[in-house]
């Protein structure tokens, strides 16, 4: 049930939500403002509640076009203008029928399958801005999301026979830490609280009150007599206790 909800879900999470959504607010506000496609002479609050009315609706609409042809992997490779035409034409199809209800239900205009083609010229026009507006605004953020990070902090504080290593793991001993890496082993004089902290931004995990560990250095994992064991990639066996153990199980470590 939950893939099927995400499934049916619009294109993004509660941001893309909001994005979407303050864009379609922005929309409705400026062809209301502008009496745009002859709704001019209409009453304000008329035509306020028809172009928030199909902003809104088309908004919901268009993200579940959007998630196919935006998220959707099989599509990844199209062409942006591809993409971006052939979800305002899946848009714009459906809903000059819709124009035309509205306009019908709105304005007491008569709804005759004889002016649907002349809608469906507006409707796409603005199908085709709105998607290319929520595809500036997507790629822009996805290009800020996945910028380069700085490297964590951590980094910095190898010593200098283990810099460029990967982190494999934490091991805390008495008031030092033992580095496991890609380049071998040291210690340095730290506690395991304040490295845990610097090694934001290393997919890894606090697995025991002396061991923090990085996801990638693990090789196996034993779970047996209630307690889980992980093995590094240098050979380093690691406890993982209760404290962690539910942590780990909801990530799939163990």
């Amino acid at each position: 049930m939950k893939d099927l909800l995400r499934r049916f879900t619009p294109y993004d999470e509660t941001g893309g939500y909001l994005r979407g959504l303050a864009i379609a607010l922005a929309a409705a506000a400026f062809l209301t403002f502008a009496g745009a496609f002859g709704t001019g002479d209409a009453p304000f609050g008329v035509r306020a509640a028809y172009w928030l009315t199909l902003m809104v609706v088309g908004y919901v609409f268009g993200s579940f076009i959007a998630r196919f042809f935006f998220r959707d992997e099989r599509r990844r490779g199209w062409p942006t203008w591809l993409r971006v035409i052939t979800a305002s034409l899946l848009m714009a199809i459906p809903f000059t029928a819709l124009v035309s209800v509205g306009s019908g239900l709105f304005f007491g205009s008569r709804m005759l399958l004889s002016t649907l083609p002349v809608l469906f010229v507006p409707v796409l026009s603005v199908c085709l801005a709105l998607t290319a507006i929520n595809m500036i605004v997507e790629t822009r953020r996805t290009a800020i999301t996945h910028a380069s990070p700085q490297p964590p902090k951590f980094l910095e504080r190898l010593p200098l026979k283990l810099r460029g290593a990967e982190v494999w793991a934490v091991e805390a001993e008495d008031h030092y830490l033992r580095l496991h890496t890609s380049k071998g082993q040291d210690l340095i004089l730290m506690r395991l609280a304040d490295a845990v902290a610097e090694l934001e931004g290393i997919e890894g995990a606090q697995v025991h009150r002396s061991w923090w560990v990085a996801r990638d250095a693990i090789a196996d994992a034993k779970r047996g007599d209630g307690r889980a064991t992980l093995t590094l990639r240098d050979g380093a066996e690691v406890p993982v206790s209760r404290t962690y153990a539910g942590l780990l199980r909801e990530r799939g470590w163990i």
